[in-house]
This record gives structure tokens, sequence and C-alpha cells, in this order.
């Protein structure tokens, strides 16, 4: 066990009809680490993420965990394993109170084996997590339902929906998407703090600058497959690379 990565993904393909999201994508990410998914739209980020998370069924290759083959887990039960995900387009109870969604995986087998001891009364925990991650904790923002956030702090609510699991690995899906630069600028703190308690990280991110100031390394997707993999700024130095973005940019720009 001391020797195996703490998440191996190992030649994962993904197949819809004729159509290959992902293709033989592999990789190993040590605990700890932070790793940036980047590259233009529709090379295949998010399916290599629900891939990791067992929302979606590779059509082959392998997913371990903390040594554990993950084949035939469904994503709750990699949750109990201690892996938790956002999602690029927020997916809260709108019309829950805002603590009570966090509640929610804070009542989970997982959060209560691990937080119980920490936090005797659950809507405290859940106001203690959503003040971590810039929710104002003497406002009426907590209390408000869901559905009547302003899109940051949704992005903010994801955040704590993860926190509030506990997990080892935290996979966020384009959590800066729609963001301003001053309610990133808030984040970015909370990130390094949480990759400093020794979490391991995978985020999917447009915003390179800010995403940088997270990560350790990248790998790069072009049509499913991983063109590009290291340091950020080797990366992005790489002609692949600079292509695909290029040609990306040229699209978002017209």
């Amino acid at each position: 066990m001391g020797s195996e990565p703490f998440l191996r993904v190992q030649n994962l393909t993904k197949a819809f009809g004729k159509v290959l999201a992902v293709m033989d994508v592999s990789f190993d990410l040590p605990r700890g680490h932070a790793l940036g998914v980047i590259g233009p739209n529709g090379s295949g980020k998010s399916t290599l993420i629900n891939l990791i998370t067992g929302f979606v069924r590779p059509t082959s290759g392998k997913v371990f965990f903390q040594g554990r083959d993950l084949a035939g887990l469904a994503p709750h039960q990699r949750v109990n394993l201690g892996m938790a995900r956002s999602f690029q387009m927020a997916r809260p109870f709108y019309n829950l109170p805002v603590y009570k969604n966090v509640v929610i995986p804070v009542s989970s087998p997982r959060s209560r084996k691990h937080m119980g001891g920490e936090f005797g009364d659950r809507d405290e925990a859940a106001i203690h997590l959503l003040e971590e991650v810039g929710f104002e904790r003497d406002s009426a923002v907590p209390f408000k339902k869901a559905g009547e956030l302003p899109h940051g702090y949704l992005k903010r609510l994801e955040l704590a929906r993860c926190l509030a699991l506990d997990p080892d690995l935290i996979i966020l899906d384009e959590l800066f998407s729609g963001m301003s630069m001053s309610e990133i600028a808030g984040i970015l703190p909370l990130l390094e703090k949480i990759k400093a308690a020794g979490k391991t990280l995978v985020m999917v991110e447009h915003r390179l600058r800010e995403l940088f100031r997270v990560v350790d390394s990248v790998i790069c997707l072009q049509f499913g497959e991983k063109i590009a993999a290291g340091p950020p700024q080797e990366v992005m130095a790489q002609k692949e690379v600079a292509e695909a973005y290029l040609g990306a940019e040229v699209t978002a720009d017209a």
C-alpha cells in the first residue's frame, strides 16, 4: 500500500456510441498533491471526472483510489471511501435553506464517523463550514433558500458541501466558472489552506492563471486524449497545448 499512488487512473476510455470522449488516459496522483485538468471545451475533462467519481462507467480502463480498484462502485460508495466532488453547474436543494444543504452531507455515514467528535450539533457544523468558505456567519444568508443565492455563493456552497464529507480527495469541476475576480480572490486562500492540510485536489478549470496558483502539476486533454502532463509552465510551453488553446480562444472570442 505504501508504494501505491493515492489515485491511479489507468488507460481510461469512454465511448458514447462511435464518439470517443476519453481515450486511453492514464496518470498517477500522489497524496497531498494538487492536479489541474485543462483543455479546450469538449476535450473530455468533465467526462474524465465523471469516470473517476463513478457517475459514468468506463468502456475500458481502471481507477484505483488508495490502492483499491473502484470498478463497480457507485458514486456514494466512492464518497464513503473519501472522495468528494463539486459540479460545474451547482446542484443544491433549491427549496431548502442554505445551511440545510450542508447538514445533509454532514449527516452522511462518513462525516458522522470522521467529524462526529468535532461537531456535536449538525446545524452548528453546517454554519461553521459555510463560514469557512466565505459566508457571513451573523448574516441572514445561510438561512435563505439556496435558490435565492447569487452564482458566486452557489459555488461556495458547492465547496462547503464537499468539505462537509471530510474527504481525502476533493475534485472541483470548474469552481471558478462564473465567479468574479474578487470572488476568486476570496476562494484562493481557502484552497491553499485545504491543500496545506494535506488534502489531495483535482481541479478542472479554464481560469488558468488562478488555477496555476493552486496546483502542482497539470494534464492537458484534447479530443479526449492526454496531450501533455507536468508542471504548469512546462505544459503551457508545449506546442500542442498552445495550438489547442489558440483554437479555443479564437472560438471563444468570435
